[in-house]
């Protein structure tokens, strides 16, 4: 990893060759200004490792987020990384009334569509040098 306290830092694994995950990656890391928030592609090997830490399923494409030791997945994962952005974005977290029996399932039916509705590269996206070390190696 590149930085050695990331482990104590909320860690994001996101799907790192979907347009849309991506696209939600850099609308976090232009909304968290003091940098709490790591990022890894699930298809990196930190990605890997933490699914297998974590005891993931290796086939789990949706967004992971590790905080204080505990893995969240869809909806749950989504509104929990808003807590950490800066308002406006930070407004996303109200989105947490909502019943996981209802957002569960939402995200889950948004998920299967959005390589058809956003599109995915061929590889993940390589993060420019202004935000290299917001993500684990």
């Amino acid at each position: 990893m590149s930085d050695p306290n990331a482990e104590t830092h909320p860690i994001v694994l996101f799907d790192g060759v979907c347009n849309f995950c991506n696209r939600m990656v850099n609308f976090a890391i232009r909304n968290d200004k003091k940098g709490k928030l790591k990022f890894a592609p699930l298809q990196s090997e930190a990605g890997i490792r933490l699914k297998e830490q974590f005891q993931i399923s290796p086939t789990a494409d949706t967004v992971i987020f590790i905080e204080n030791g505990k893995p969240y997945t869809y909806a749950k994962a989504a509104i929990r990384i808003s807590r950490y952005l800066d308002w406006p974005a930070k407004a996303f977290n109200a989105f947490r009334i909502i019943p996981s029996f209802i957002s569960q399932p939402l995200y889950k039916w948004f998920a299967k569509r959005r390589y058809k509705w956003f599109g995915k590269k061929e590889t993940c996206m390589i993060p420019t040098a202004d935000i290299k070390a917001r993500f684990l190696e």
